[in-house]
């Protein structure tokens, strides 16, 4: 309490003019002197940093128009469908305002005039860590009816959800999964199931609060598992859509009425689209079924580029026929349709000692999807023949595993370290690798166990809970050179 507040110009240049805020209050009382300066589409609005889940974070420029044709963008989409949104929606929001998807559409629902309450990853659901046990999460007390989401969070929900199912006991567990299964049979025939849906599938829809209409989802792949389970477990429009901070979260959206998984719709009006050649992974536009190819990006979403880096900006953006286009990086496939569906993504490639091409995020996108795994990161090396897994194990599963060795005295890091526990993970998540379609190189072959947890504090994933892969390698140093050195000694490749 005694001690001296530090000089608040300290670190300020001194072309810029420090003032508290009772003197800027003071100060605008008299505000006749002040004419309006309306900004100019071209302006710079924000500079929004990117998830740095690849490197360091770059400072995109992003000007009003760009962030207004988002908005456009989305709003087409679900004013030609018949999903119509009213002032008596409700939006939850818990990702970052410094996410773009969440800014654009925290804009977008604000001019409609919608209901915006905020929430937070750690208060979502019931089971979220930061809500005492009996306690209701954010979702049961705001009621939402629109929320947008990235996958890791519907991952967590799908498993909630999953969890909540298995404590009704046995009989309840299996009408679950029997209403689940029966439900995408018939939403993949465009069909509804009223009586389902109200019968024995309202529990879960009233874990999210019970008026959930639609959930959009972006910022990565999401699978076509978790995105069924979702949409027919709950009952609610599950949207993927594309887009990357350079094109201002804009780029393709599903249509309300689209019933395909996987993908992630249609380029929105507002931007302009097209593949091109990666001939190191052998994906090209003259591939069979379906062109296949580097996404590339043009139209007015498309931002001025990084901020004080003209070499990036450089390499990414490029002036090609007369129209600016963005490199995205990832790799797409499009449909007959013209819907998208992302494949592969080129800083996600690893190239394996024989030869074989890895891509990481699709792997880790496969296994998210089990209960077990609260999050995952994998690595691959030119060194080595297989692929290395860092878990986050989800404590309440890891138990089950450990009761059924004998184990469930151990603390949650005693199981995390003992190596019976781990070889029986290991063993599960490869049985859910080949059950996925996965080849045998992508499977992991060694598996540690976390205790530790990613949040974006610790710098290991981003706002949006994207991994930081980079970071991720650094921490875990010793742990991989570890694991790799086992198979050493073992005499293994």
């Amino acid at each position: 309490m005694g001690e001296k507040r530090p000089d608040v110009e300290d670190g300020i240049p001194k072309s810029v003019k420090a003032i508290s805020f009772s003197e800027m209050e003071s100060n605008s009382k008299d505000s006749s002197e002040i004419s309006l300066t309306p900004p100019n589409p071209d302006d710079l609005a924000i500079l929004m940093y990117t998830s740095g889940s690849t490197g360091i974070p770059k400072g995109v420029m992003i000007t009003h128009k760009n962030v207004i044709m988002t908005m456009k963008g989305f709003d087409e989409v679900l004013s030609n469908s018949s999903f119509e949104l009213h002032e008596k929606d409700t939006y939850i929001a818990y990702l970052p305002a410094a996410h773009i998807l969440e800014l654009a559409t925290e804009c977008l629902l604000s001019y409609l005039g919608i209901r915006v309450g905020y929430s937070s990853p750690q208060t979502l659901t019931d089971f979220s860590t930061a809500v005492k046990t009996g306690e209701k999460g954010d979702l049961k007390q705001l009621k939402p009816t629109l929320m947008v989401a990235v996958p890791l969070m519907l991952d967590r929900i799908r498993k909630s959800i999953l969890q909540l199912a298995g404590k009704e006991g046995t009989f309840s567990r299996l009408m679950f999964d029997f209403a689940v299964s029966y439900k995408k049979f018939w939403s993949e025939k465009g069909f509804r199931t009223p009586r389902l849906d109200k019968k024995l599938l309202k529990t879960y829809r009233d874990f999210m609060g019970g008026e959930l209409r639609i959930i959009m989802s972006g910022s990565a792949p999401l699978s076509a598992d978790t995105q069924s389970f979702i949409r027919d477990c709950l009952n609610v429009h599950v949207l993927q859509g594309y887009g990357l901070t350079e094109t201002s979260a804009c780029a393709t959206i599903m249509d309300i009425d689209d019933y395909s998984i996987g993908r992630v719709g249609a380029p929105v009006s507002t931007c302009k689209f097209r593949l091109v050649n990666w001939e190191e992974g052998n994906y090209f536009v003259t591939d069979k079924p379906n062109p296949r190819g580097e996404i590339v990006i043009g139209g007015d979403c498309l931002t001025l580029g990084y901020f004080k880096n003209p070499a990036q900006t450089q390499e990414a953006f490029s002036m090609e026929g007369g129209n600016r286009w963005f490199y995205t990086g990832d790799i797409g496939e499009i449909f007959p349709d013209g819907t998208l569906r992302i494949i592969d993504r080129k800083k996600d490639l690893v190239k394996l000692q024989f030869g074989e091409y890895i891509a990481l995020g699709k792997v880790e996108t496969e296994l998210k999807t089990y209960p077990l795994i609260e999050n995952i990161c994998v690595f691959g090396s030119g060194l080595h023949v297989y692929l290395i897994a860092l878990v986050i194990p989800n404590q309440f599963h890891l138990k089950g595993i450990a009761k059924e060795l004998g184990k469930e005295n151990l603390s949650f890091e005693e199981m995390c370290a003992d190596v019976e526990i781990t070889k029986e993970v290991a063993k599960r998540i490869q049985d859910l690798g080949k059950k996925c379609g996965l080849r045998g190189a992508e499977i992991p072959k060694k598996v540690k166990l976390c205790t530790e947890d990613w949040s974006p504090e610790s710098g290991l994933v981003t706002a949006a809970f994207k991994i930081r892969r980079k970071n991720i390698e650094n921490h875990y140093k010793s742990v991989i050179d570890s694991l790799y050195a086992e198979s050493k000694q073992n005499g293994s490749l």
